[in-house]
Order: structure tokens, then sequence, then C-alpha cells
């Protein structure tokens, strides 16, 4: 199937679920030494036990760029095989993530258009917990180059 097709055959409200990601202290630390971010709020339970102004998380917190991570893994399992290439992807927090959590993005076509040179989907993220919560949403692009 050529790359225009995959394109014509993507329906705008098409959605693509990644995988659920379970959220461990372990995790949290994993990514924290990946990524050189030793921030306490991920790290130092005791630290997390203050108050931030008139926030209170009651314990370590996830990395906002694990959501970062899961939301491409999604996005580039999805668009590659059909010859997509992510150009775009800008996200937000909207809650913390505890450990305990298992979370897992849903990716939306939002729109579709054609270029001279390539063929474009928009695309909604979303990140819910295991209660339903949205913690994370965004918006991205793929290009199908022509």
């Amino acid at each position: 199937m050529t790359q225009l097709s995959q394109f014509d055959n993507t329906a705008i409200g098409s959605k693509v679920t990644g995988p659920a990601f379970y959220v461990t202290a372990e995790t949290i630390k994993e990514f924290a030494h990946a990524t050189l971010d030793f921030n306490p709020l991920h790290l130092d339970d005791k630290f997390m036990q203050g108050n931030f102004g008139k926030t209170n998380f009651d314990g370590v917190i996830m990395h906002g760029m694990t959501n970062f991570a899961l939301i491409t893994r999604t996005i580039v399992d999805w668009a590659e095989p059909i010859g997509g290439i992510t150009r775009r992807l800008e996200t937000r927090w909207r809650m913390p993530v505890k450990p305990g959590d298992t979370i897992q993005p849903t990716v939306t076509v939002k729109s579709k258009k054609t270029t001279v040179k390539s063929h474009w989907l928009t695309l909604d993220v979303e990140v819910k917990n295991q209660r339903g919560d949205v913690v994370a949403t965004g918006d991205a692009m793929v290009e199908m180059p022509a």
C-alpha cells in the first residue's frame, strides 16, 4: 500500500491506545538515573511531605517526561509502519502520577491536511490513570511524505 493510500485510509477520529505502564518507586528512580534528573520531588518522600504553596503531593511523583516518553512510543509505534514521521509533540501535565498508578496514553486523529510536499495528521493526546483521571494532554503532528 502506498503512503497516500495509508493517509487516505486514516480516518479522523481513529484512536490508538498505547501500552499501559505501572509506576513504581523503582521505575521513577530508573528514569531519574537515565535522565540525570535527581530533583527530590521524584526521589525523596520526606521532602515531598511538605506543602508547596497550595499543593501537597504527600509523596514522590513521577517525572512528567515519562508521560512524554509513553506518548512518543505510542505515536511512533503506530505511525512509522504506515510511513509517518513524528514532527511535533506538545504535552501538558494535568495531575501528578504516583507510585502505584497505572497510566496509559491514547492518541486520536484530529485532522488531516495535504500540502504540495506532504500529508499531515494532527493528533490529540491524552494519558489517563487507572481511575480514568486525565494526567496529561497534548497534541502532535505526523508527516506522511508524498
